[in-house]
């Protein structure tokens, strides 16, 4: 049984682009077969000065960034075609 592919989502519980692009993120996922890891990066100071003000970003499991502030559909989609034939 394969694993889905796995993608990071950072962000703040407390700002509104997060909260919507987790909540676009999970209907997708079940749709198109990837989990989406949320991090808060409050926890985390390093992952707060690297993404500070970018949040939300959506990344690979290697960091490589998809996109960030919106969910940029085509970006995603063009990722997991590449994952999905590498």
């Amino acid at each position: 049984m394969n694993m889905p592919m796995q993608l990071r989502l950072y962000g703040r519980e407390y700002c509104s682009l997060c909260l919507h692009m987790r909540e676009q993120l999970d209907e997708l996922s079940r749709q198109r077969g990837f989990h989406v890891n949320w991090i808060d990066i409050d926890d985390n100071d390093d992952l707060e000065e690297r993404y500070g003000e970018l949040v939300p970003v959506l990344a690979d499991s290697g960091d490589q960034e998809i996109c960030h502030y919106h969910l940029d559909i085509e970006a995603l989609d063009a990722w997991l075609a590449k994952c999905q034939h590498a």
